[in-house]
């Protein structure tokens, strides 16, 4: 019933990261009226999709004026979609929380279309105005949140190869979406848009120009996450707060560090896939080129052994030999010494690239945390921190043990923050900005 993204092997080559001439026959369910204005006194009603490799997080909102934040209606979650261990958590404005079995949900089509047909029984939250998605990666050619037509599903599935662990799911999710509501403006919203304003030379690799022509180069991830605690930031502690010298630490599954100033990214740590930069859960982060030609040359691994190994059996997991967890590695780092190792590993690879961004914006204002563990691991903060020192770093125990939003002493010459982080909240503005601009029409 559900339609699954098509995959594009990586020995494809490069030709992908051109802008594609092919397009695909129309889809019903994204094909749109045009120049219908959105009526400021009415309810918006906007889901946000958050797909995840192996989880799918969707947020229903309630929009009500550009000015205001939006009402939370309902949240769903699903981990490990497609296993026997899965599970529905659905939680409601009330409060009111329900678990149900998902071991029946063979992939991400079929996650969202439970949630479809379980709103299809509850009319008292009205009809949808939009959906949002969030897209890893969108190219050289998709650079802002925007309508979701055939052409750019026939770009995105070309860009498969760039992120194999997100984006098949992603546009299984656009496509089941269609399925279920064939007159619905689908919105993507791009992670890579982010990073727009990054100078030229934080995005060059050392490669034949003709490299970087074609487009391989330096993307970057997490972006909607930069954007909302940039715009947190903003809203909590004012302009100048916002505007300064910031590195923000996305500290979860995966990891990365952007330097931003003036609001805008000046460099990060992932780059042509989210592959590259920190030790992750389960990805290992920068490598030598020369390890990857000795996997392939003399281990005689194939592309997707490779794929597999770099993406899904290394960092954290790698590492330890026994869990790609943070929390579990924690427990027990003290009589584990593989699970020790893991933890400094991820540390100070965290210390190092915040050291070199400093140099990027000459000198830091700001330090932020966010993500699961960015916002919960007091200890992975402390052990962050305490290599920062020669700047001036220095961390209230108390403060720090509590998550509290600011975690540094008055003494700190640089204020370190603890914020929670909201893809979904982003995802679901970025759309309603997109409805708002009369580029697209209200359907139903």
């Amino acid at each position: 019933m559900y339609a699954t993204a098509r995959t594009v092997g990586i020995s494809e080559g490069m030709l992908f990261l051109k802008r594609l001439t092919v397009r695909l026959p129309p889809i019903t369910g994204l094909c749109l009226q045009k120049g219908t204005n959105m009526q400021s006194t009415a309810k918006t009603a906007i889901l946000a999709i958050n797909t995840g490799s192996s989880s799918l997080k969707a947020r229903l909102y309630n929009f009500g004026s550009p000015d205001s934040p939006p009402d939370l209606l309902i949240t769903f979650k699903v981990e490990q979609v497609g296993q026997p261990a899965s599970l529905i958590k659905l939680t409601e404005q009330n409060g009111s929380s329900q678990e149900f079995p998902a071991n029946h949900l063979a992939d991400h089509g079929a996650a969202i279309g439970w949630l479809f047909d379980w709103l299809g029984d509850k009319p008292s939250y009205g009809p949808l105005s939009a959906i949002g998605h969030r897209l890893v990666f969108g190219g050289l050619h998709y650079s802002e949140p925007q309508l979701i037509d055939p052409p750019m599903l026939a770009d995105l599935h070309k860009l498969v190869p760039l992120d194999p662990d997100h984006l098949p799911q992603a546009l299984q999710v656009v496509e089941a979406t269609g399925q279920f509501y064939p007159a619905l403006p689908q919105i993507a919203c791009f992670d890579t848009a982010f990073y727009n304003s990054m100078p030229a030379v934080a995005r060059r690799y050392a490669l034949p120009r003709a490299l970087w022509e074609e487009g391989l180069r330096r993307y970057g991830f997490h972006g909607l996450s930069y954007q909302y605690i940039v715009d947190k930031l903003r809203a909590d502690a004012g302009e100048a707060v916002a505007a300064s010298r910031l590195i923000i630490a996305h500290l979860g599954s995966g990891a990365s560090l952007a330097a931003v100033q003036g609001g805008k990214s000046l460099d990060t740590t992932m780059g042509f896939t989210p592959t590259g930069g920190l030790v992750m859960s389960s990805r290992s982060g920068d490598l030598d080129p020369g390890v990857m030609l000795y996997l392939l040359t003399q281990k005689g691994l194939t592309t997707e052994e490779l794929n597999q190994l770099v993406n899904r059996q290394s960092g954290l997991l790698g590492v330890s030999g026994s869990s790609a967890d943070m929390n579990e590695l924690l427990k027990k780092e003290a009589s584990d010494p593989q699970a020790a190792e893991a933890i400094e590993l991820f540390c100070y690879q965290a210390r190092k690239f915040t050291g070199g961004f400093v140099s990027v914006l000459g000198g830091l204002d700001n330090l932020i945390f966010t993500a699961g563990i960015g916002e919960n691991a007091a200890s992975i903060r402390l052990r962050i921190c305490q290599g920062l020192a020669f700047l001036g770093v220095e961390i209230e125990t108390e403060l720090n043990q509590a998550n509290a939003p600011i975690i540094s002493s008055q003494a700190s010459a640089v204020t370190v923050r603890v914020l929670k982080t909201d893809e979904e909240v982003m995802i679901a503005r970025h759309t309603y900005r997109v409805l708002s601009s009369d580029k697209t029409g209200q359907t139903n």
